[in-house]
């Protein structure tokens, strides 16, 4: 036996003793830097190796893209049907939530997190439908690549340029059991593709020169092995019962308070960045706070705005944020009541790229009369601040 299939062995069977050990499903992640690293023949791989453990697994959603290797793992282990839906005229395909529960397998491989679901469906996005098959006690083992976690949106964009619509709270990979990252050096990744074996040969010029441009891969790849090293991390100082956080300059009872207003691309920046410190810190809460001013009451902001404003603080929660929305004209008081009321120890706060830092602080306004009056305080509270 190879040591390549060795190791699949330990992967398929360090998965079964999880399968085993556990009445709610249990769920493994693959996540790769980009398209075409091997996430989906790896999830097809252990697949076999599993059904070859006598375990009952099924294909509930596969995109082969026509390769030829992941088509060729499509063998033995049984594939779902895909389930047909209308959508205004057309006829589309999606997978069938309602055949996996009735067949109930142990495991289930489902390819594609981050995709929207058709409308009509029984949940908008996949990765509510792999929330739901894990509490009925199926275990799924999926893939997903690192630009489409919700936290990384704002960095993904600065590095490639794209604006990733397609989604997925960064909650859902700190629930997993596993987290794999399949990894490729750029310059394998980008031979792959001039090769054919990630798109249609006619896409390849257009991908190379934008979102798989070398450097775009690099910071891509950075990310992916940042995250998953973060898991560990986590993961490991749980299972010693509290070991020093990854980051120990900071307290493991950090609280951040996140200051947000109306402002539609600035809020979702400071939210985002701040989940991400949460993350790292191993905060023990983290809070989003909205003072309502009686310039922004709901007949005075239209009605775009509000709804902006209602979808940040939707984003918030599904990050993992507490919602605080008080009113009060005076914006720094309200800002440092709370904080102290919440035993904040860090803000984080926005500031345009307009000007630099220093011009900034140097004129009147809300983030700079907070940094005064912060630095007045005796209370132990660092700011940070966020460019938008």
């Amino acid at each position: 036996m190879s040591p390549e299939q060795d190791q699949r062995d330990t992967s398929a069977e360090r998965f079964l003793r999880l399968v085993q050990a556990k009445r709610r499903g249990t769920l493994k992640i693959y996540l790769g830097l980009a398209a075409g690293v091997g996430k989906t023949f790896r999830m097809l791989q252990e697949a076999h190796d599993l059904h070859q453990h006598g375990v009952n697994v099924l294909i509930g959603y596969i995109e082969t893209h026509n390769r030829p290797g992941t088509v060729a793992e499509l063998r033995d282990v049984p594939l779902l049907p895909r389930k047909q839906l209308f959508y205004k005229g057309r006829a589309l395909e999606e997978m069938d939530v309602e055949a996996i529960v009735q067949r109930r397998p142990q495991v289930v491989i489902v390819d594609e997190l981050a995709h929207s679901n058709v409308p009509g469906s029984r949940h908008e996005k996949r990765w509510q439908d792999v929330e739901f098959l894990v509490a009925q006690g199926i275990s799924v083992i999926t893939a997903v690549n690192v630009q489409h976690l919700e936290s990384l949106h704002d960095q993904v964009l600065k590095i490639t340029g794209t604006d990733v619509t397609e989604r997925i709270p960064d909650q859902l990979l700190k629930l997993a059991d596993e987290v794999v990252n399949v990894d490729l050096t750029v310059g394998e990744l980008r031979a792959r593709l001039e090769e054919g074996k990630i798109y249609d040969p006619a896409k390849v010029p257009t991908a190379l020169a934008n979102f798989f441009q070398a450097e775009n891969l690099l910071q891509l790849r950075r990310l992916a092995v940042r995250e998953v090293a973060q898991l560990l991390g986590r993961q490991v100082e749980s299972e010693a019962g509290g070991a020093p956080a990854v980051l120990p300059a900071r307290r493991n009872d950090d609280r951040l308070l996140a200051c947000i207003n109306s402002n539609n691309q600035a809020a979702k920046e400071i939210i985002r960045k701040t989940s991400r410190l949460a993350d790292r810190f191993s905060a023990a809460a983290w809070y989003v706070l909205y003072v309502q001013t009686g310039r922004e009451t709901a007949d005075r902001i239209g009605l775009a705005t509000q709804r902006h404003l209602l979808n940040n603080l939707q984003l918030a929660t599904e990050l993992g944020a507490q919602i605080l929305r008080v009113k009060d004209d005076d914006i720094v008081g309200a800002i440092r009541r709370v904080a102290q009321e919440k035993n904040a120890t860090l803000l984080v706060c926005g500031i345009t790229r307009e000007k630099s830092v220093w011009e900034q602080v140097s004129r009147r306004g809300v983030t700079t009369d907070l940094l005064r009056a912060v630095a007045r305080d005796e209370q132990d509270l660092d700011v940070y601040l966020v460019t938008y």
